[in-house]
Order: structure tokens, then C-alpha cells, then sequence
């Protein structure tokens, strides 16, 4: 599980497309978002770079809170 902080998601809408972007890359990958907290966990078997890659390629701001 790969938790990442989003900085510039805000609402639904962000959450979509970040789910889409993710899913885009790994169809089977499983995604918890909070929304205030601005944070996406993510258990992928994708490598966190790319998992980052991707949501960087919609706009998103994203740092790796963890792993």
C-alpha cells in the first residue's frame, strides 16, 4: 500500500480523475481517497513512480507520504 499526498485535489471531481488516471495504468489496482486530507493510498502492483507518473499527467501536485 503506497499512501500519496495529493496537494491540489479538492473535491469529487479531483478524485475521479485520479481513480481514472490510476486505473488507466493498473485496471486492478484498489484506491482509498480523503478528500480534506488530501490523500490517495493505493495498493497497485505498479512501482510508486509510476503510480505517481500518472497522476502527475492529469495536473495533480503529488508527494509519497509513504510506503
Amino acid at each position: 500500500m503506497t499512501t500519496l499526498l495529493v496537494k491540489n485535489m479538492t473535491c469529487g471531481s479531483c478524485a475521479r480523475h485520479i481513480t481514472q488516471a490510476v486505473k488507466a495504468l493498473d485496471p486492478d489496482a484498489q484506491l482509498t481517497i480523503d478528500i480534506p486530507a488530501r490523500k490517495v493510498s493505493i495498493d497497485s502492483t505498479q512501482p510508486v513512480g509510476d503510480l505517481v507518473k500518472a497522476i502527475e499527467a492529469v495536473d495533480y501536485e503529488v508527494a509519497v507520504a509513504s510506503e
